[in-house]
C-alpha cells in the first residue's frame, strides 16, 4: 500500500523530509513501478532520488529503478550522458522517448544502448534531427544487414525518387563513416549492404575511396576482387583501368566471371591472363604456362581468334599453350593447323580425334609426322593402324612395308579390311601377305587380275567362301581351268552347290558347268548333291545322257529332286525309272498315265499292283479302258487281288457297253466269288450274245444277283430257251405259278409237271391237272399223276378221270396207291407185331415171294421219275389203247428238269 499513501500524501502536501523518511522506512518493500508512476503524475519524481539511489546502492536491478533515476538526472542534466553509457539496466524504449524531447543526442545514446531493439526508433530520430553521421556510423558498427536494408533500400512505389535523406545517409557512409573504420568485418559488411541495396555506383565510389586513395584496406583482395565485380555490374567501361590499377585480385576467378554468358568481357579476361602470366605475378613456371594456357583458351574459346591465338602461341612458345591451341583448331575443322601445332606441342594425347579428323579432311601427308611424333610416346593400336592407313592412301608402300615388317601393335587385319573395301589392293596385299590371311590375300589377287596367285592363296587358305570367290573371278575372267580347278574345291559342300550352278548358268557356262560335275563324281568325298546336280543339267542341256546317268548313279541321287528336273523336262522315262526304283510307285503310275511318252506295259503291270493308294487303280482301270483296250484284260488278271470288283463293274459300265465286254474275260476269272455286280454284268452279256447255256450254267452256278429282275426280263425274251431260263428261275425263286404260266404258254408241259411237283403244293398241282383235262392233254394228264404221285390226293385223281373219262389214264395212279398202301399196312403189322422165337417156313417162303415182286423186276413203281415211257406222244405219253408202258423202256431224258438236290 505504499504507494498509495505516497501519493496520499503528496497530493494532502505533505513535508518532502517525511515522504523521504518514510520511503526509506520501506526500503525495498515498497513496488517501484507503480510508485515512479504516482510520482512522475504528481511531477514529484526529484522527491524519490535519494530512495532510488539507494535502491542501486543495493545492487537493485530492476529496470523501472534505473530508468526513474535515468530520467532525474537527464532532467537535472547531471551527466546524463554518461549514465545513458555506462548504465547497464535502463530501458532505452522507456529512456529513449523521454530524451527525444530534451536532447535528441541523448535519445541517439539511449536508443544505441537498446542493441537492435530500437533500430526503428534510432533511424526515425536520426532522419528527423539529421543525424546522419552518427547513424552512418552506428550502422558501420552493427554490421546487421537487416537493419542496413532498412536504411539503404526504398520503399515501394518511391524507386524511381531519389530520398535526400538516403542520399545524406550514403555521403556520410562513403565519406566519413567507412573510410574511417579500420575494421575489415565492418568494411565488408558495409559493403555487402550496398551489394544488397543494388547500389553499384555507390559501391564503386566507396571502393575507389578505400582502395585508390590510400587506406587500411587499400591491398585488401576482396575488396579488389569487388571493386572489379561491381565494375563488371555496373560499368564495365572502367573493368580494364581496374585490371591494370590492381595487382591483388583473384586473377582466375575474376577473368571465369568476366568470360561467362552474362558479361561477355572477353578482352578483360584475356588482360587478367596476360598480366598475370608474367614471372613477377606467378610463384612458379607451372604456374606462368597455366596463365597463358588459360589466356589462350579466351582466345580460342570465346573470342574465336585462331590468327590471334597463333601468334600469342608463338609468342609464348610453350608446349601446353601450343596443344590448347591445336586443340582448339581441332574442333573449329582446321585439322591441317591443329596436326601443326600439337606436332609442336609434341602432344600425342588427342590421337583419336586428329586421325578421325585427318581421315574426314583427307589429309594422310600431313598426318604422317604427328603419328610418328606420337608413336615416340605412345605405343597404341590405334597410332600404328592410323599410320600404315595413312601409308596406303599416300600410296607410300615401301614404308608400308618396312613398317609392317617391323615391330608393331596395329590391327593389321581391321586396316587390311579397310584398305581392300576402299580398293586400296596394293596395300592390302602386303597387309594381307604380312598375317598371313590368305582367304583376303586371294581376293586381292583377284582384283589385281592375278589368277594364278589367287588360286595358289586359295589353297593356303583351303575356305569354301575364298575358293567360291576365286573360281567366280576366274569364271568371269575366262580362266576356265583355274575355275574348274577352285569349283571342284566348291562342290564338295553341299551348301554351295546351288550357288555354283547359278553363277555358271547366268554366264552361259553350260559345257562347262556340266564338264565341272562330271569331274566331280571322281571326287574321293562326291555327295549326293553332285550327282542330283549333274543330273539336272543333263535334263535342261544333254537329255540323252540322263536314263543312263539315272541307272548307273541311282542310289547316289536325290530322287525327289532329279524326279522334278525330269518333269520339268518332260523326260517322262527316266521320271518313271527313279520313282519305280524308289519305290514310289504311286508316283510312277501316275507318270505313266499322264504321258504316254513313259508308259511302258510290263513297267505299268510291275507298279500298279504296288501302289499304296487304291484309287489309282481304278484310275488305271480307266486308262487301260480308254488307251489300251486289248490289254485290259492282263491288268485285271494283275489287279485281281487288290480291287472292288463291284466297283470295277461299276466303273466299266460307265464307260461303255464296249468296256463290259472287254471286262467279260476277267469278270467270267472272278465269278467264283460270287458277286451280285459281276453275276448281273454277265448274266446281261449272255443275254446280249444269246448264249442261254452259258446264261443257265451262270444262274446254276451262281445265285448272287437279282433274280426276278432277270426272270421278269427274261419273260418276253424272243428265243423259247431264254423264257424257259425265265420259268426256271421263277421256279428256283419259288414263284410256282409264275413259272407254270410262262411254260404254259410256251407248251412246256414237262416243264410246269416238274414245277408243280417241285413246289409240293396240292393246289398248284391240282390246278394243273385241271388246266390237261381242260385242254385235253391226256397224256400230260397221266405224266403229271405219274410224276407228281407224293403229293396228289387220290379223290382228285378219281374224280378227274371219272368225270373226263381218263379212266385207263388214272388207273397206274390208282395200282401204285393202292401198293403204297399194302406196304405201309404191312410195315405197322410187323412193327406192331409181339416177336417170335423162331421164323416158320411159311413165313420165309412168302418173304421170298415178296422180295420178287412180280413183273420180273418188281412192283410197278410209279413214283419212279426216271422210268421211260414209250414213244410216238410228246412228253412220253403212252397214247389210248397202247396200255401202261414197259418199265425200263427207253424215253426222253427229263433229269435236266429235274428240283436241284
Amino acid at each position: 500500500k505504499t504507494p498509495q499513501v505516497v501519493g496520499r500524501l503528496f497530493d494532502l502536501g505533505a513535508n518532502e523530509d517525511f515522504i523521504k523518511r518514510l520511503l526509506m522506512a520501506v526500503g525495498t518493500a515498497c513496488p517501484v513501478d507503480e510508485l515512479v508512476e504516482i510520482a512522475e503524475t504528481r511531477n514529484r519524481l526529484r522527491l524519490l532520488q535519494p530512495w532510488l539511489e539507494a535502491r542501486v546502492a543495493t545492487g537493485s536491478t530492476e529496470p523501472g529503478t534505473h530508468n526513474a533515476l535515468g530520467k532525474i538526472y537527464i532532467t537535472l542534466n547531471r551527466d546524463p550522458k554518461a549514465f545513458l553509457l555506462n548504465n547497464m539496466f535502463y530501458d532505452p524504449k522507456v529512456l529513449g522517448p523521454y530524451c527525444e524531447a530534451l536532447d535528441p543526442q541523448l535519445a541517439f545514446i539511449a536508443y544505441k544502448k537498446g542493441a537492435g531493439e530500437c533500430d526503428d526508433e534510432l533511424i526515425a530520430i536520426c532522419h528527423t534531427h539529421g543525424l546522419y553521421r552518427d547513424l552512418a556510423k552506428y550502422l558501420v558498427e552493427r554490421q546487421d544487414l537487416e537493419l542496413w536494408a532498412k536504411v539503404l533500400n526504398k520503399e515501394e512505389g518511391e524507386e524511381e525518387k531519389e530520398d535526400p535523406q538516403r542520399r545524406q545517409l550514403i555521403d556520410q557512409i562513403v565519406d566519413w563513416a567507412l573510410p574511417e573504420s579500420t575494421n575489415a568485418d565492418e568494411v565488408s559488411c558495409t559493403v555487402k549492404a550496398f551489394m544488397a541495396a543494388d547500389l553499384p555506383g555507390e559501391l564503386i565510389s566507396l571502393l575507389e575511396r578505400i582502395i585508390l586513395q590510400g587506406s587500411d584496406f587499400s591491398d585488401n583482395k576482396n575488396l579488389q576482387n569487388l571493386l572489379i565485380l561491381t565494375a563488371i555490374r555496373a560499368d564495365t567501361t572502367r573493368v580494364a583501368g581496374y585490371i591494370d590499377q590492381l595487382d591483388n585480385f583473384d586473377a582466375k576467378d575474376i577473368a571465369l566471371i568476366c568470360v561467362s554468358e552474362n558479361h561477355m568481357l572477353y578482352e578483360e579476361a584475356y588482360t587478367i591472363y596476360v598480366k598475370f602470366s608474367r614471372p613477377e605475378f606467378t610463384e612458379d613456371k607451372e604456374e606462368q604456362v597455366e596463365m597463358q594456357v588459360l589466356a589462350i583458351g579466351v582466345l580460342v574459346d570465346f573470342m574465336k581468334d585462331l590468327d590471334r591465338a597463333k601468334t600469342y602461341a608463338i609468342q609464348c612458345d610453350e608446349k601446353p599453350v601450343w596443344s590448347r591451341l591445336g586443340k582448339a583448331q581441332l574442333e573449329e575443322g582446321f585439322p591441317a593447323d591443329a596436326i601443326e601445332s600439337y606436332i609442336n606441342a609434341e602432344d600425342p594425347g588427342e590421337y583419336v580425334l586428329v586421325c578421325d579428323a585427318a581421315n574426314e579432311a583427307e589429309i594422310w601427308a600431313e598426318l604422317i609426322p604427328y603419328l610418328k611424333m606420337a608413336r615416340k610416346t605412345l605405343q597404341e593400336n590405334l597410332l600404328d593402324t592410323e599410320l600404315i592407313y595413312a601409308y596406303a592412301k599416300t600410296n607410300n608402300l615401301t614404308e608400308l612395308e618396312k613398317f609392317v615388317s617391323g615391330p608393331n601393335v596395329a590391327n593389321i587385319q581391321n586396316i587390311g579390311d579397310k584398305c581392300f573395301s576402299e580398293g586400296l589392293y596394293q596395300a592390302a596385299k602386303i597387309l594381307y601377305i604380312n598375317i598371313n590371311n590368305n582367304s583376303k590375300l586371294a581376293l586381292c589377287h583377284i582384283h589385281l587380275e592375278e589368277y594364278r596367285e589367287a588360286v595358289a592363296a586359295a589353297q593356303k587358305a583351303n575356305n569354301v567362301s575364298t575358293w567360291k570367290a576365286v573360281c567366280f573371278a576366274c569364271l568371269r575372267a575366262e580362266e576356265f581351268r583355274l575355275a574348274a580347278t577352285c569349283g571342284l574345291e566348291v562342290i564338295k559342300y553341299p551348301d554351295h552347290v546351288d550357288e555354283v550352278v547359278t553363277f555358271y548358268s547366268d554366264l552361259g557356262y553350260f559345257e562347262q558347268l556340266i564338264s565341272l560335275f562330271e569331274q566331280g563324281l571322281g571326287l574321293e568325298d562326291a555327295h549326293i548333291g553332285i550327282f542330283t546336280e549333274l543330273g539336272i543339267l543333263y535334263t535342261k542341256h544333254v537329255p540323252e545322257k540322263v536314263m543312263e546317268h539315272c541307272k548307273v548313279f541311282f542310289s547316289k541321287l536325290n530322287v525327289s529332286k532329279m524326279v522334278r528336273a525330269c518333269e520339268r523336262a518332260r523326260l517322262y522315262s527316266p521320271a518313271v525309272y527313279l520313282y519305280m526304283h524308289d519305290k514310289q510307285y504311286d508316283s510312277a503310275v501316275k507318270v505313266m498315265m499322264d504321258h504316254a511318252s513313259a508308259w511302258e506295259n510290263d513297267l505299268f503291270l510291275d507298279s500298279i499292283s504296288k501302289v499304296r493308294n487304291a484309287e489309282i487303280m481304278y484310275k488305271a482301270i480307266g486308262f487301260y479302258l480308254s488307251t489300251h483296250p486289248m490289254l485290259f484284260t492282263r491288268l485285271m488278271e494283275v489287279l485281281e487281288e487288290y480291287v472292288d470288283h463291284s466297283r470295277v463293274v461299276t466303273q466299266l459300265r460307265r464307260t461303255g457297253d464296249s468296256a463290259l465286254w472287254l471286262g467279260q474275260t476277267y469278270m467270267k476269272s472272278v465269278q467264283k466269288l460270287n458277286l451280285s455286280a459281276v453275276n448281273e454284268a454277265l448274266n446281261e452279256l449272255y443275254v446280249e450274245d444269246e448264249d442261254y447255256e452259258s446264261l443257265r450254267k451262270s444262274i446254276d452256278g451262281y445265285n448272287n444277283f437279282n433274280m426276278i429282275a432277270l426272270a421278269s426280263k427274261l419273260a418276253t425274251h424272243e428265243l423259247l430257251e431264254f423264257r424257259r431260263i425265265s420259268a426256271y428261275v421263277y421256279r428256283c425263286n419259288k414263284k410256282w405259278s409264275q413259272s407254270i404260266e410262262l411254260s404254259k404258254n410256251d407248251r412246256m408241259w414237262k416243264d410246269c409237271i416238274d414245277t408243280a411237283n417241285e413246289s409240293a403244293d396240292g393246289e398248284i398241282i391240282e390246278k394243273l391237272l385241271r388246266f390237261f383235262c381242260e385242254t385235253s392233254e391226256k397224256e400230260c394228264f397221266s405224266a403229271a399223276l405219274y410224276t407228281c404221285f407224293s403229293h396228289i390226293s387220290p379223290d382228285v385223281a378219281l374224280e378227274l378221270g371219272w368225270v373226263n373219262g381218263y379212266h385207263n389214264f388214272i388207273m397206274p395212279f390208282f395200282i401204285q396207291t393202292f401198293r403204297r398202301t399194302q406196304t405201309r399196312l404191312k410195315e405197322l403189322e410187323i412193327r406192331t407185331a409181339p416177336p417170335k422165337e423162331e421164323e416158320t417156313a411159311q413165313g420165309t417162303i412168302a418173304q421170298t415171294y415178296g422180295n420178287l415182286g412180280g413183273f420180273g423186276s418188281g412192283v410197278l413203281m410209279l413214283e419212279n421219275g426216271g422210268m421211260g415211257m414209250g414213244p410216238g406222244i410228246p412228253g412220253g405219253i403212252p397214247g389210248p389203247g397202247m396200255g401202261m408202258p414197259q418199265m425200263g423202256m427207253g424215253g426222253p431224258d427229263m433229269s435236266g428238269f429235274a428240283p436241284p438236290m
